[in-house]
């Protein structure tokens, strides 16, 4: 408030004790939104003609205070959570609001493609393979463009990703996986599934009974086994129901019938 230079002293302004409390309040710890808050509220007392701002400009500058964008603060996080929440949960309306909050803020525009190249991988996955496209498109276009006509490949990924069908399976597959990984580290790779690149390796039986599968009937080698023996045959992965994943689901339903059913990743597979 002193500040002449930097700061509103030279409005002569004061401010109440109330307000002064309801601006550090209101702010939550981020001195940004204090500054904004007060130049706004200091603004509104000036052209009223008063000297001392009240607890009333502070309260209407914290509501309506001009944009504001920390890139290492709350609103940074909280900004790019609500926009992935939105398009996780289908609503292209609430994403592509977010997505202009974070633009219009001054958010690195790579920052929130590179959001929504995980995001079409992590929660539409094989629902739509062509959304994780979609993504890199976007993340070429706009580095090729650039700002600010970027925004418009960013909605219309933004948009299409929202409004695909959704599956978490390629992120609840690798967990399933990677605990088993790391728990099997020390489990060598089954010999019919080894590189066999020497003679010697071959009389060691590196690839011996290997079914290939493109010799077999619809290129599938019904009952060959490809994980450690250990691990018997768990799957981690448990096909989703919707878009295209539904049709990988009923190809693959059509291949494990003949043979035995796979224990899941969560029994004890030895």
């Amino acid at each position: 408030m002193a500040l002449r230079e930097r700061g509103l002293g030279a409005l002569s302004l004061a401010i109440e004790e109330e307000a002064r409390e309801a601006l550090v309040e209101g702010a939550h710890g981020d001195a940004r939104a204090a500054l904004s808050a007060l130049e706004i509220a200091a603004d509104s007392a000036r052209r009223d003609g008063r000297e001392q701002i009240g607890t009333g400009d502070v309260r209407r500058a914290l509501q309506e205070r001009r944009p504001y964008y920390d890139k290492e603060g709350d609103y940074h996080y909280d900004a790019i959570s609500a926009f992935i929440k939105s398009v996780r949960g289908s609503d292209p309306d609430a994403a592509v609001y977010w997505l202009a909050r974070m633009v219009e803020a001054g958010e690195d525009p790579l920052f929130i493609v590179r959001r929504m190249v995980i995001l079409a991988a992590e929660d539409i996955g094989l629902a739509d393979p062509q959304a994780l496209g979609v993504a890199t498109s976007c993340q070429q276009a706009v580095h090729f463009i650039g700002m600010p006509e970027g925004f418009l490949p960013m909605a219309e990924c933004a948009l299409y990703l929202a409004l695909a069908p959704k599956s978490n399976t390629a992120l609840t597959a690798y967990a399933r996986a990677s605990e088993d990984a790391r728990r099997t580290s020390h489990l060598p790779v089954p010999l019919h599934l080894r590189n066999a690149a020497t003679g010697l390796m071959r009389e060691m039986g590196y690839g011996s009974g290997y079914r290939y599968a493109h010799d077999e009937p619809d290129h599938y080698a019904e009952g060959e086994r490809y994980l450690p023996e250990e691990l018997g045959e768990t799957r981690y992965y448990h096909a989703g129901s919707l878009g295209a994943e539904a049709s990988l689901a009923d190809r693959l339903a059509r291949q494990q019938e003949p043979g035995e059913e796979r224990s899941d990743s969560s029994s004890d597979s030895g």
